[in-house]
């Protein structure tokens, strides 16, 4: 094939990935209009929907001309420039998942996430697992299915299979040293918080009700500190906070408890992460495979790195106090910056991982990724896993959901079809500590300008080293060229004792 052809292959390449790209983007707000302001009615025609999109996506992937163009496109890959040869090379990564899921499993699995996630909303709030559990193990089992495939496709293990459509390239074997390393320290540094924290004052109540129609006023101010573009993005409500749409049209939500503000501003932080991870991509490659972001382990680093290493930090709540003070007629000693640090800084086992501490988090973690390791192996079913569950929470963090509502029903990851998933946000923490301790040393009085409410430097140098670079890198490569350090757990030791032990 002459060069003029293998150009021309790469080009139609491009346009196909653009169109994807639109596809996806229109299946991201039809999953976030369901989350949201879709009626209840309307779940049978959505789910239709989304079915039929993710077939054509699926077949506009794998059609046989596709494997053409990347054989062509290959002959004069060595010509093209470093974006574009690493935009090629992504595009062989996508077409190899595509391709290892037959067209037929891609419906049956789009139809089975929209019911059972449907199924898990009304079983979560009316903690009725009995009623969840046959859609979940139907749904489970064709995410087996789907590993089976992948795993034969890619010569892995059926779990590895499903992670590296999560976080390429990441293996179960390098998790298992992670994590194994993180359980070695962490219950001892528990015990150590716990006990220093028992020591000291305890934090005065903060009493509500807290009106959600301010908790939103506020919310929006802080994202909006952070730097969120409120022309190319919205704050809503739903069951479980996430970020969803696309880069041009982020959709942020939340929820909220009038009784607590502290849950959903957090959580509003955490997201605001994710969408301008999203925003920070390179422009000139957004519609392209190479200009997404890299894998979900740093997707969850940008998040964690705005909600816990900066929002969590003795500057920011110094600067975030008054105004919490202000938004809701707040009055006396319990409003002051000390005793807000000590709200976001309690550290104790709970039952809700969303409403863990930084500390005890990764434990939460380490149950989800070992259940859902065991469900795709096949050693246990969606019958026994609330029993798994309540025996796995008494182990690693000493207490026992009274109900399935706080335990296996928490999630929604699992009712959607979300395995895999899990481990990321661990990783992402681990990779957070080593982005914040690379970001400050950097950029010289970064703190001090969380302090001011001024989020710019933190910004800036993300954009820099993390969102500018899409997936040009692999997300190793990314951790290393921003912080000179492969990923690993001393950063993330290091903030916990400095930040919790310290004084």
């Amino acid at each position: 094939m002459t060069e003029r052809n293998s150009t021309a292959a790469y080009g139609a390449l491009k346009t196909r990935f653009s169109r994807l790209s639109a596809l996806g983007g229109a299946q991201a707000v039809l999953h976030w209009d369901r989350a949201t302001m879709m009626p209840e009615g309307g779940a049978r025609a959505r789910a239709e929907q989304q079915a039929t999109l993710s077939l054509i996506a699926h077949e506009t992937l794998t059609a046989p001309e596709v494997t053409d163009l990347l054989a062509s496109a290959d002959e004069t890959a060595s010509t093209l420039g470093e974006w574009d040869r690493a935009n090629l090379a992504e595009m062989r990564r996508v077409h190899a998942h595509a391709t290892a899921t037959p067209s037929d499993l891609v419906t049956r699995l789009s139809h089975q996430k929209s019911a059972t996630e449907m199924i898990w909303r009304k079983a979560r709030a009316t903690n009725d697992y009995a009623s969840l559990a046959p859609a979940l193990d139907t749904l489970l089992s064709l995410v087996r299915e789907q590993a089976a495939a992948k795993a034969a496709a890619f010569g892995l293990d059926p779990y590895d299979a499903l992670l590296d459509g999560y976080d390429p390239n990441r293996r179960a074997a390098e998790i298992d040293k992670l994590f194994a390393e993180l359980e070695g320290f962490l219950p001892g540094l528990l015990s150590e918080v716990m006990e220093k924290q028992a020591r000291e004052p305890g934090a005065l109540a903060v009493t509500g009700p807290f009106p959600i129609a301010l908790q939103e006023k506020l919310g929006r101010e802080v994202m909006g500190i952070l730097g969120f573009d409120f022309a190319h993005g919205r704050l809503d409500v739903s069951h479980h906070p996430f970020t969803g749409g696309v880069p041009d049209d982020s959709r942020i939500t939340t929820r909220y408890d009038e009784g607590d503000f502290t849950e959903s501003l957090m959580a509003v932080i955490h997201e605001t992460g994710h969408s301008l991870y999203e925003r920070g991509l390179p422009d000139e490659w957004r519609t392209q495979p190479v200009g997404r972001s890299r894998g979900m382990t740093i997707h969850e680093s940008q998040s964690l790195l705005f909600e816990m290493q900066a929002g969590r930090s003795a500057h920011f709540i110094g600067w975030l106090a008054p105004r919490l003070k202000a938004a809701f007629g707040g009055e006396g000693a319990a409003w002051s910056p000390e005793n807000l640090l000590r709200h976001y800084r309690k550290v104790g086992p709970s039952l809700i991982r969303v409403q863990a501490d930084e500390v005890t988090y990764p434990l939460h973690v380490i149950l989800r990724y070992r259940l859902e390791r065991a469900m795709i192996a096949g050693e246990l079913s969606a019958a026994d896993l609330p029993a798994a569950w309540n025996e796995g929470m008494k182990t690693l963090l000493g207490v026992t959901p009274p109900d399935d509502a706080s335990g296996c029903m928490q999630d929604i990851h699992w009712p959607s079809g979300s395995f895999g998933y899990f481990p990321t946000y661990t990783l992402g923490a681990l990779a957070a500590a080593q982005l914040f301790a690379a970001a400050k040393t950097a950029r010289p009085g970064l703190e001090e300008a969380l302090g001011q409410g001024d989020f710019s430097p933190l910004v800036q140098w993300v954009r820099e080293n993390v969102h500018g670079r899409g997936s040009r890198l692999t997300p190793d490569e990314i951790i290393v060229s921003a912080t000179s350090a492969p990923l690993g757990t001393a950063a993330f030791r290091r903030h916990i004792e400095a930040r919790y032990l310290s004084r």
